[in-house]
């Protein structure tokens, strides 16, 4: 199979973004969950973090760590209000990596040799969409259309 072009790659999310109902597309590394591109809400609402441990606001741990790094806080990400609840590309990218390592874990746990392909979190007022690849995490947030 024949892997586009990073020129075809960035057309291809720039036209993802464009699309009516498309808040934020995030395209972040799997090893580390550092953010490689972003656009929409969250691109204009990044700000460095202020917390040293954290690089591109995504902690350097395994994978099982940095879910444990989440569960103390107290409400998750993706209920639609991603920019009024101030969280940043930063944060929704170590939230998304910790989700996915969960995932991963789970899949590893039903069938050693299986491997996560898609993820669709659907919530009342957002639809997060993440694909991962060998090397990135694709992550696409939308609105959820009303039912």
């Amino acid at each position: 199979m024949v892997q586009p072009t990073p020129a075809a790659t960035l057309e291809n999310l720039s036209r993802l973004a464009s699309k009516p109902g498309v808040q934020s597309t995030l395209i972040l590394s799997k090893s580390d969950g550092s953010i490689i591109r972003s656009t929409g809400i969250l691109a204009s609402s990044s700000s460095p973090s202020q917390d040293p441990t954290v690089n591109n606001g995504v902690s350097q741990n395994s994978p099982g760590e940095a879910a444990d790094a989440i569960r103390g806080e107290s409400e998750y990400p993706g209920n639609g209000e991603v920019e009024a609840k101030g969280n940043t590309a930063e944060e929704v990218a170590r939230m998304v990596f910790a989700f996915v390592a969960g995932a991963k874990a789970f899949t590893e746990g039903m069938e050693k040799s299986d491997e996560v392909k898609l993820l669709r979190l659907r919530t009342r007022k957002n639809e997060i969409v993440i694909v991962p690849d060998h090397k990135f995490l694709l992550v696409v947030i939308h609105d959820t259309p009303p039912t």
